[in-house]
């Protein structure tokens, strides 16, 4: 994934609360519509828009509303225990006819044509997959969806999927009464011509990337809500950086990123979630090895170590320098 050109802001689009509503436990799904009536930008499967809560905060949420209804945008948001003020506001603020900023919708988690898929779902991240397989159904792909949670009340959307699309192919284990997904038995048999579509917590994700380990290259895509976390070997050590649009050369430290230290000196980087999730900061790297922390770029993309992102990544272990096109 090289860039061949200046990224371009992601345009803001005003919108207006249309219905708040609380399809399970912790889980609130907002619908947004257009104050003007003017459709949404068209958008694809496992996209996603930034949403502006106020007092700088920007937070990104999956669609998971019909893509051939441009008239709404819905998203769903967990109350998460340990938030960092954005699923807190969105629960206890956001009223309707309340006005929201959003981006255009942008997609980092695209559904790629495939005879058969199997989507793996995990609490709130059924919501990119719910698109997902509206798109599978109306090409008359084989599909089966896995959808597991903490008990049913804490299932998004789990009752509709199956009363629309029956319990053969929606298979919901609620871990309070049925366990956790048998991913073994799930994933232990590679099938020929079937992609694996996967989005849920990390440590769901992490075993679902084990078990597919024998499968054929390219067959499981995963969608995180937040970035790896990295082990007793990860790089902590101070490192430069080199802006090449400016000469300027920055020192990173311990404890910031190369998106802090860069502004410091009056780069200009374009950002969002400074998670490692959104994409938005993705810079092109001309020499040094990074070490890749978000989640965002694909595992391809990581290997040709062309780009990164600046908010969370860092040098690798070794390397006292990145030159990058900033």
């Amino acid at each position: 994934m090289t860039i061949t050109a200046p990224i371009q802001a992601p345009a803001i689009i005003e919108t207006v609360i249309d219905a708040v509503e609380h399809v399970a436990d912790g889980v609130a799904s907002l619908v947004l519509r257009n104050p003007a009536g003017e459709e949404f930008p068209s958008w694809e499967p496992g996209s996603h828009i930034d949403v502006h809560l106020g007092n700088g905060l920007i937070r990104q949420y999956s669609l998971c509303s019909p893509t051939d209804d441009l008239s709404t945008l819905r998203i769903g948001v967990l109350r998460t225990p340990d938030s960092r003020g954005g699923s807190a506001h969105v629960h206890d603020e956001l009223k309707v006819g309340g006005r929201l900023e959003i981006s255009a919708p942008r997609n980092n988690f695209p559904l790629i044509d495939s005879r058969k898929y199997m989507f793996l779902a995990g609490g709130i991240g059924i919501t990119p997959i719910i698109p997902m397989l509206e798109a599978a159904t109306a090409a008359g792909r084989q599909w089966v969806l896995y959808y597991g949670g903490r008990s049913r009340e804490t299932m998004a959307f789990a009752t509709a999927l199956e009363q629309k699309y029956g319990s053969e192919k929606v298979r919901i284990v609620a871990e309070d009464t049925e366990g956790r997904l048998d991913l073994q038995e799930i994933l232990g048999m590679p099938r020929a011509h079937m992609l694996v579509y996967a989005c849920g917590p990390g440590g769901m994700l992490g075993a679902i990337e084990d078990f597919c380990m024998g499968w054929p290259p390219g067959a499981l895509h995963t969608e995180r809500f937040v970035a790896n976390e990295l082990g007793a070997g990860a790089s902590a050590e101070p490192f430069e950086v080199e802006l090449t649009l400016t000469g300027t050369t920055v020192t990173v430290e311990t404890n910031q990123s190369i998106l802090e230290a860069v502004e410091q000196v009056g780069a200009r980087v374009l950002s969002s979630c400074r998670a490692g999730l959104c994409g938005t900061c993705e810079t092109r790297i001309i020499s040094g090895e990074p070490e890749h922390r978000d989640a965002a770029l694909t595992e391809a993309d990581k290997d040709a170590g062309d780009v990164m992102m600046v908010c969370v990544s860092r040098a690798a272990a070794g390397c006292s320098r990145l030159v990058l096109e900033l």
